[in-house]
């Protein structure tokens, strides 16, 4: 064989032929998604520092909240130590882990997009046909992952310069690294897996572990030098302490771990053949035990639904443990009074901060339910909904099956997720489970609006993610930003009771519950009338 031929024969002497070609289609496939996740971390962290000022304004105020943080251990868990009293430091305490972390699903969705998914759906397997080296696509999806996390680090220290520049480089450079220690985790989960949905769970799993972790270990010390706190990437964040002397050999830790995954996955993938793992799915029985279409979709998100139930309850015993200390923190400091009353009602802080803690977990709420409904857009486009639609199975009892673990999921995890905060609390779960059940409308008009996309407009299904971000945006940040209730009206969280604390508001739960019931019968209908997407 000549030289010529192995040069361009996939896994030759150029196992990198084709990468740039394969990072331009990659950065035009995802055009809309890395500038939408890019600018919600950019908007989350921006839009901090005002509000911070607004609380904390007064040195004596920032004081107070650091004595509070020394003291308080379950909120020290939820947002880390704080460091440093500048309006810079208070930024990097409050949103420095979420931005870690959003910075860190973004990574881990991209890479496993252009890796395994396009593996599973045999679209790489053509690709490499051609004249493209082994290692090209993997090396495409990482440098896919490396820009977005590249431009987010540049917005974000462009956004906090005036907070201080050397600040604002750490903060950038950190949230940005971890980005890329998941990306890389991700890329070797798309070796050991045939599943692009297995990989991105065992990525996501790593970083719930991560979470995990740094609470834990930020719960038992004041000062993030706890050995938990180390041993996870979101420690390491913290730990870079931008604005309040900064740790730059931190990031040596964190550009290592990047860069050994990273070899990692480029070992793992030049030993395996394409479509392959290294932990192949086990072979099913020699004869089939789902009867339905329904027993196919729970057998399908199964795992999903685990995931989260586990995740809500376990984000509940959080909420509910730093639920004692939150009239203490917020103490006599009317800012931080309003923003609670805005997020909780204009109940006693304390209630308030329980209806604005269960609000938050509503708002995540939609993000579960808008990714189950989707699964029915994912099981057509990939052509596995054909053949049991080819039977004696309708479109609508095919759909049925997906949208009753989408819609009975939502309501398990929310319970799931009062139980752990009644028994973090240790309270009567009364309320709380009834709190809970009264954000369940609002999570099926997000349903609703997925379902109505993917019947109505199938290659437009995914704006269903824009929709629930948005929605996620105005809960979070519309209340510290003091926007107008008008604005916030737009989501339908916006129209529930703030319980417990208020009273029962019937009408407009009936009405979000009518308008899920309209949205997802016109989708169905939709569905029921037009070709299949391929």
């Amino acid at each position: 064989m000549t030289a010529t031929a192995l040069a361009v024969r996939p896994g030759g002497f150029r196992p990198l032929a084709g990468t740039g070609t394969l990072l331009r289609f990659a950065l035009r496939r995802d055009r809309v998604l890395i500038p939408v996740w890019v600018a919600v971390n950019t908007l989350l962290v921006l839009s901090m520092p005002g509000t911070l000022e607004s609380l904390y304004g007064t040195a004596a105020e920032r004081a107070d909240l650091i004595r509070q943080m020394e003291t308080n251990s379950s909120l020290r868990a939820m947002v880390g130590p704080l460091f440093g009293d500048s309006l810079g430091a208070l930024t990097a305490w409050r949103v420095g882990v979420y931005a870690a972390v959003l910075a860190a699903v973004m990574s881990l969705l991209i890479v496993v997009r252009h890796t395994r998914d396009e593996e599973e759906s045999g679209r790489q397997e053509l690709v490499q046909s051609g004249m493209v080296g082994r290692r090209a696509p993997l090396t495409a999806a990482l440098l896919t992952a490396a820009a977005a996390d590249a431009v987010l680090a540049v917005l974000l220290a462009a956004g906090l310069a005036a907070r201080g520049a050397t600040g604002a480089v750490a903060f950038g450079a950190g949230v940005a690294g971890t980005g890329l220690v998941f990306a890389t985790m991700a890329a070797i989960a798309a070796q050991l897996t045939e599943s692009a949905r297995l990989a991105r769970g065992l990525t996501a799993g790593a970083l719930g572990a991560a979470f995990v972790l740094r609470a834990a270990g930020d719960s038992a010390t004041t000062d993030g030098s706890s050995p938990l706190t180390w041993v996870s990437p979101l420690g390491w964040q913290e730990n870079l302490r931008p604005f309040a002397g900064e740790r730059w050999w931190v990031l040596l830790l964190i550009a290592g771990a990047a860069l050994a995954q990273g070899a990692v996955a480029y070992g793992l993938t030049g030993r395996r053949d394409v479509g392959m793992s290294f932990l192949p799915t086990r072979p099913g029985p020699a004869h089939g035990r789902l009867g339905t279409a329904g027993a196919l979709a729970r057998r399908l998100q199964r795992g999903s639904v685990l995931g989260w139930s586990a995740g809500f309850f376990v984000a509940g015993l959080v909420y509910g443990a730093m639920t004692e200390g939150a009239a203490d923190l917020v103490g006599d400091n009317e800012g931080a009074r309003e923003i609670i009353a805005r997020l909780g009602g204009q109940a006693g802080v304390t209630d308030a901060f329980v209806a604005a803690m269960i609000g938050t977990l509503g708002l995540i709420a939609a993000l579960y339910v808008t990714g189950s409904v989707l699964r029915l857009n994912g099981e057509e486009t990939s052509g596995r909904a054909e053949p049991v639609l080819a039977g004696a199975v309708g479109r609508l009892r095919w759909a049925a099956g997906h949208l009753v673990v989408a819609f009975g999921g939502s309501v398990l995890i929310l319970l799931l997720g009062g139980c752990g905060y009644a028994l973090g609390y240790g309270r009567d779960p009364g309320p709380i489970l009834g709190a809970c059940l009264a954000q369940v409308p609002a999570v099926w008009v997000i349903g609703g609006a997925a379902v109505l996309l993917h019947g109505l407009l199938p290659r437009a299904a995914v704006a269903a993610w824009g929709v629930a971000g948005a929605v996620l945006l105005l809960g979070w940040i519309g209340p510290a930003l003091d926007v107008p209730e008008a604005v916030l009206d737009l989501s339908p969280y916006g129209h529930l009771p703030k319980l417990p604390g208020a009273a029962m508001d019937w009408p407009p739960v009936l009405l979000l519950t009518a308008l899920a019931a309209l949205l997802t019968a016109v989708g169905l209908a939709g569905l029921r009338r037009r070709d299949l997407t391929t």
